[in-house]
């Protein structure tokens, strides 16, 4: 089985939750709390996997843990958490 990494957002414009799959283009769900994301989700990835696998597309392998390291290393880096000229 694949583990892929999963985001989810709250939407203002949707008035609820959107869940993405950064790895699988164009796979994503929606829900009126995290979890109805999470759950639609976790079956759009599977439909998306039989899709794949139907048509004879490649199907990534999932970075999962090294993704989010680097989303979250990038976030980190953008928006640090020590105020700038704390002179520390």
């Amino acid at each position: 089985m694949y583990k892929y990494a999963i985001e989810i957002f709250y939407s203002d414009e949707d008035e609820g939750y959107i869940a993405v799959v950064p790895e699988l283009a164009d796979c994503s769900a929606f829900g009126e709390s995290e979890e109805a994301a999470l759950r639609e989700i976790m079956t759009a990835i599977e439909l998306w996997l039989e899709t794949a696998e139907k048509d004879g597309r490649e199907i990534p392998q999932p970075g999962g843990k090294e993704l989010l390291r680097a989303i979250v290393d990038e976030k980190i880096a953008i928006h640090p958490t020590r105020p700038q000229g704390a002179g520390v």
